[in-house]
């Protein structure tokens, strides 16, 4: 606050105690009170200029005054309302004035000296204020040196002559304004009026404390001059200083207190004045030849005693002088404050409505912060709270000031703050700090939240947060608000781009402006990563030890590391990379860098994911380019350091963990770690010079070759992830060279290394480019030396390309590369099967270099043959895929017949490899999945033939062989699952095949008591013989594809038909084949307890079913229906004969007979109708066929030529007779002498039993044995 203030107020009040005059005022109060009590006396408006100088130097008689008493009144009225006149005329008409008082230099001193006698003369305070403005103003307007000197010649008499000082508050007054004035009279005044300060120290000692607020006024004008302040530094030392204080600590009116701090605040400008006000035992030394002066006081006391006032004004001032005192020196003068106990009340002023005083406050205890002893008091831990308050209010205020100064003195505080004195004792007020922080950075003006930005940064600190519970969801949303801000701001100073060249200068500010608000948003950021990454270590900091145990636990550390991953992802990175699109600040980039290397250890879970993303964003180009650019002349070294550990611990995290190929070993981890930590520090080079670097044939040092090694792994990382910032054709030269060099020296590079140089041989190497003889045979030599090409392999299509194009790496590898590229393949390519010629899918890129490879290299599909049978199912499976897409795609290309008669050839050799048995087909079937129904149609055809085409022996142990093929047995469970799939599907040929099996295998099985090798699912009733592997089958299913079969698929139902014929002839006991129910069943009635596994619905339908297919006279489907009855008749005869005649006899068998009788002539002879003939009598059926009908058809029979017959109707025929036999229904001896004349001329392989030559036929693609559909 400035001293001149305060004089006037000191002034005035001693002007109203009568003392004659004032130090300051400009006395207007007063002549407005002349002027109202003149009323309509005193004209209204200044006088002329002229007569106004005249009555002002000898003022005109008043008509009506008397003499005597009143005169001296009246005379004093008139003098002042002259004098006001003069002011007028002087404000209004300054140049005419002037001129006229300058015109004459001797009127003009007279003048001058007529106003400083008036102003000697009078007691009215009023009046003395008027005279001394109308000489300050017109001594400023004539700017007349010798006018001046003449004036202060006067006051400088005037306190010569005076035996007191008790008159001289005018004379004091008026040289303080005049020096305030014209401020080059205080040299003047101190160099020729030099004891004039002896008078000065006198009025100090005058007791009146306006006289001592003039004088100190007065110093105040002196010392702010350095010239003068120089001069009266032994005047001070000697002679004020020891008075001074005494003064102010004394002082009872505000007005000498105010100009006491006026003067203390000139003084404090200079370190010679502070450093004697602030040495106690140079004042205590001074104090002792002043009279007045107390030796016991001392400057933070007095203003100690000025904060503890209640008066506003003073509270900023002593403020103001602390500041002051403290900007000099901190760590010098300091502790004199904070042993006074200084901080305690700053803080305390704090809480002030006064947004002055609450600024003035925060200034200084900034500087006091600065000094360790202001923390090791405590001041911060009890004045934190009131520190937090503050700035929650100030920022509800407007005023952009102390919201700064605010933030400013919070942020010293959060950073200055000793680490073992714990700063928040609760988390409550840790909350509302963070509060007020997320406020503040989020304040639309740009300084506030700049200054926000740095106490964010402070604020995230561990000692700051680990009071328990840790509240991540604060400092989440902290981060949040301080990062949009940051986004909001860049997006700001995007849109308000300037255009054209004028503004370029602008343009620049703001890129400069937006950097920095940057830098500290990003120094924020870290300092959350920091803190991350400390607690860590903390068990207690994990999470909220109050939350409840079934409460969703997201206030924790992991979500919290998460959160900040997700933040500098999405906010922080693009960000970033818009500034590095305008300029690249080297600062900005060491913290950006630093923070990705953090979140590494924040979030190891993610390492790999997040390095696989900044590589694949040329994060390696954007490091390598920065190293280049400022780190080449060994400057920016913690830029330099940053950089290399970004890039060590992303190279690691790239390489541990590849995109499609194996890990390395730790031992290989080891070794690259250790070569990337020594050789990335020694890169700063750009890509050019790299690549030279690496061509270079020369011999290389163990450093260099390391160095080497460094640049081929970041450019293999590099363009592994789509990063080519180099040429490929000049890397292609440079690994080369670099591969002849450490075979000129005899060195074996890191296995690393080598996977490095031959993925990027073959990236890079051109399609009519091919490496020289020399290159391949080094490469061979190097991959000798190598245990398993599994530690050098990359998955890419143009790797394969590469080991497959040269035959001398073909010939070695060419199987052990297919193998390992199909085993990394993604998709097994299943999807390539179901579209149509005309709706071919674009093929994968990998297939494409597969096929271009087939198609020119045609012996490369004996590798891939071979690899169907001897590798893992999952990768045999791949490769018949891509080898029947191929196989249909190339179709008009002339290879292909050279390519099927390889396949056929393999096949054969797979065949009599394994001794014409089918265990090699199984296992080809095994790694099939059931939409390859080209593969497995054959195959299962082959298998059928197998069990049913050779001898019993032959059977035996093809059965035993197939039924320990697990994945046969799996994929037999998959078909069977899939018989309800649409009718149009074309997998129905292949389920029939897989139902005929099924029934195939049950019945060799239970045959033989084979035994499974596994256990597959769980049998739902006892078997006689515990097996291993059984196949799930649900009856309901069954009969439901019975009910309602698929059209034009009555050969499928003939092979369920079949396999349900076996089931009942086993009585459902089979340890292949085991019923599962098909969700929730009702409870049995007790005729399903007789019939069980069966239930009478189930036969129900199963009746309903036969007789509805029989009705198709489909003859295949026919005798498969009439077997599958027969096995049920006697399923249930042998359970319940009551129900098995009731089956037999039912009305509807007599329609069915009928019907199937009506098809023509001879119908009878059908095989199908005879056999079902055969089951009717057996049960005494006469309500089905009387006796008159079984007649009718034996008359038939006699009257045909049996010879034209077929041999299975001549076994239905053979059986038909046996039956009637039995029953004894031959009633006619000559007929019955007859037909069995008939009978014993049937060929014997009629009545054998064994199949015919012509028994196995394909129908629609699938085998199938006669014999075995009808027996």
């Amino acid at each position: 606050m400035r001293a001149v203030c305060a004089g006037k107020s000191a002034a005035s009040a001693e002007g109203k105690r009568g003392d004659g005059c004032e130090a300051g005022g400009d006395g207007g109060h007063s002549r407005a009170q002349e002027r109202g009590r003149g009323g309509a006396s005193i004209r209204e408006g200044p006088l002329p200029a002229r007569p106004a100088l005249a009555a002002a130097r000898d003022p005109p008689p008043v008509p009506g005054l008397r003499a005597g008493a009143a005169a001296g009144p009246r005379r004093v009225v008139r003098k002042k309302h002259m004098l006001s006149c003069f002011q007028d005329a002087l404000v209004r008409h300054t140049s005419l004035v002037t001129q006229l008082v300058s015109q004459d230099q001797r009127v003009c001193i007279h003048f001058i000296s007529v106003l400083f006698g008036l102003l000697c003369s009078m007691e009215d305070g009023s009046v003395t204020n008027l005279c001394i403005e109308v000489l300050i103003q017109i001594t400023t307007h004539l700017k007349l040196e010798q006018t001046i000197h003449c004036l202060l010649d006067e006051c400088h008499k005037e306190l010569c002559n005076m035996p007191s000082m008790r008159g001289s508050l005018a004379t004091l007054t008026l040289l303080g304004k005049l020096v305030d004035a014209i401020p080059a009279l205080a040299d003047e005044l101190v160099m020729e009026h030099g004891n004039l300060m002896e008078h000065l120290l006198r009025g100090l000692v005058y007791p009146s404390e306006g006289i001592q607020a003039s004088v100190c006024y007065l110093y105040g004008k002196l010392y702010s001059s350095p010239v003068a302040a120089e001069m009266l530094s032994g005047h001070f030392r000697e002679k004020l200083f020891p008075l001074f204080l005494s003064i102010l600590d004394g002082a009872q009116t505000k007005e000498l207190q105010i100009n006491c701090l006026g003067l203390l605040r000139q003084l404090l400008k200079y370190d010679l004045f502070v450093s004697m006000i602030m040495n106690q035992d140079g004042m205590e030394e001074s104090a002792k030849n002043i009279e007045g002066s107390s030796g016991n006081t001392s400057l933070p006391l007095v203003l100690k005693k000025l904060l503890l006032s209640r008066d506003e004004t003073l509270q900023v001032a002593s403020a103001h002088c602390i500041t002051a005192v403290l900007v000099h020196s901190p760590a010098k003068h300091a502790p004199a404050f904070i042993h006074a106990d200084i901080p305690e009340f700053l803080f305390e002023h704090l809480s002030s409505s006064s947004e002055v005083l609450v600024w003035s406050s925060c200034n200084c205890l900034t500087l006091l912060v600065e000094e360790p002893l202001f923390f090791s008091k405590c001041h911060t831990v009890y004045g934190i709270e009131a520190v937090v308050r503050s700035l929650q209010g100030s920022l509800k205020m407007n005023n952009i000031e102390l919201h700064k100064q605010g933030l400013l003195l919070f942020a010293e505080i959060l950073t200055r703050q000793p680490e073992e004195i714990k700063l928040f004792t609760s988390s409550a007020m840790c909350r509302d700090a963070g509060r007020a922080l997320q406020e503040a950075v989020s304040s639309p003006v740009l300084e506030v939240a700049a200054e926000a930005l740095k106490a964010t940064s402070a604020f995230l600190r561990k000692d700051h947060q680990s009071t328990p519970p840790v509240q991540y969801g604060e400092l989440r949303a902290l981060l949040e608000a301080m990062l949009n801000r940051c986004a909001e701001f860049s997006q700001t100073l995007l849109s308000r781009r300037p255009l054209g060249h004028a503004s370029s200068r602008d343009s620049e500010k703001a890129i400069l402006q937006r950097g920095k608000f940057l830098l500290s948003t990003l120094e924020g950021f870290r300092s959350a990563c920091r803190l991350a990454i400390e607690f860590q270590s903390e068990p207690s900091a994990q999470e909220n030890p109050f939350t409840a145990p079934s409460a969703k636990k997201e206030d924790t550390l992991e979500a919290f590391s998460e959160f900040l991953l997700s933040a500098c992802d999405s906010l922080c990175i693009p960000m970033v990379m818009r500034h590095l699109e305008q300029t690249t600040h080297p600062a900005l980039m060491e913290v950006f860098l630093s923070i990705l290397h953090n979140l590494f250890v924040i979030v190891p879970h993610m390492k790999e994911k997040f390095s696989k993303k900044l590589a694949s964003s040329s994060f390696i180009r954007l490091t390598l380019e920065l190293k280049a650019r400022f780190c080449s002349d060994l400057s920016h070294s913690a830029l330099n350091q940053v950089c290399s550990n970004f890039l060590y611990y992303m190279c690691l995290n790239l390489l541990s963990a590849p995109e499609k190929t194996g890990p390395p070993s730790k031992e290989e981890l080891s070794a690259v770690s250790e070569l990337l930590q020594h050789g990335l520090p020694q890169i700063s080079s750009r890509s050019p010079e790299s690549l030279a670097f690496l061509s270079d044939r020369q011999y290389m040092e163990g450093a260099a070759r390391q160095r080497q090694y460094c640049i081929l792994l970041l450019f293999y990382l590099a363009y592994i992830h789509e990063d080519r910032f180099v040429s490929e054709a000049e890397l292609f030269e440079a690994v080369q060279s670099f591969l002849l060099s450490l075979q000129d020296q005899g060195e074996r590079p890191p296995l690393v290394v080598f996977k490095a140089s031959i993925y990027l041989l073959a990236i890079c190497q051109d399609k009519d480019n091919t490496l020289r003889e020399t290159m391949v045979s080094a490469i061979r030599k190097f991959l000798e030396g190598i245990p398993d090409l599994q530690l050098v392999y990359t998955h890419h299509p143009l790797l394969l390309r590469f080991f497959l194009l040269y035959p001398e790496l073909m010939s070695r590898y060419g199987h052990h590369v297919l193998e390992l590229w199909f085993f990394w393949e993604d998709s097994s390519y299943e999807e390539l099967d179901d579209v149509t010629s005309a709706g071919q899918p674009a093929l994968p890129a990998s297939l494409v270099v597969l096929f271009q490879l087939l198609r020119s290299i045609p012996s490369i599909l004996l590798i891939l043959l071979d690899l169907i049978y001897s590798s893992p199912v999952d990768t045999a499976h791949k490769v018949l895929n891509s080898l029947r897409t191929f196989l249909r795609r190339n179709e008009d290309i002339q290879v292909g017949g050279l390519i099927r008669g390889h396949f056929l050839l393999i096949l054969q050799r797979l065949l009599v490899e394994h001794g014409a048995s089918p265990s090699g087909v199984s296992k080809l079937c095994g790694k099939c999945s059931p939409t390859d129904v080209d593969i497995l149609q054959p195959s299962f055809n082959f298998l059928y033939w197998s069990l049913h085409q050779t001898t019993p022996s032959s059977q035996k142990r093809a059965a035993a062989v197939l039924l320990s093929s697990t994945g046969l047995m799996e994929l037999l469970e998959k078909m069977l699952a899939l018989t309800l799939a649409k009718a149009d599907s074309p997998r129905t040929a292949l389920l029939c095949s897989a139902w005929l099996l099924t029934a195939s295998f049950s019945a060799q099985q239970h045959k033989g008591s084979l035994q499974a090798s596994r256990t597959w699912g769980l049998a739902l009733y006892p078997v006689p013989c515990q097996v291993h592997q059984t196949l799930s089958v649900e009856m309901d299913q069954v009969l439901k594809a019975l009910s309602f079969p698929k059209k034009k698929a009555a050969l499928l139902s003939a092979a369920i038909l079949c396999f349900l014929r076996t089931a009942l002839r086993q009585s459902f006991s089979s340890a292949l084949v085991a019923l599962v129910p098909s969700g929730a069943q009702p409870l049995p009635a007790t005729e399903d307890t007789v019939l069980a596994p069966l239930r009478m619905s189930q036969v129900r339908s199963l009746v309903i079913g036969l007789q509805n297919l029989l009705v198709q006279k489909d003859p295949l489907l026919s005798q498969a229906c009439v077997g599958c009855l027969e096995a049920l008749l006697d399923y249930l005869d042998a359970r319940s004969p009551d129900i098995a005649l009731h089956v037999a006899s039912q009305p509807w068998n007599r329609f069915l007979l009928f019907t199937l009788l009506d098809a023509g002539e001879n119908s009878f002879l059908r095989p199908e109708i005879l056999r079902l003939m055969t089951l009717f009598m057996r049960y005494r059926s006469s309500s089905v066929l009387s006796h008159e009908e079984v007649g009718d058809v034996l008359q038939g029979v006699a009257l045909a030529d049996l010879s034209t017959l077929s041999n299975t109707t001549l076994q239905a025929l053979h059986g038909f007779f046996q039956q009637l036999q039995s029953m004894g229904h031959l009633a006619d001896h000559s007929m019955a002498q007859t037909l069995q004349a008939s009978l014993e001329g049937l060929p014997p392989s009629t009545s054998s039993g064994q199949p015919p030559l012509q028994d196995m036929l394909c129908l629609g693609g699938v085998a199938v044995s006669l014999s075995h559909i009808r027996n």
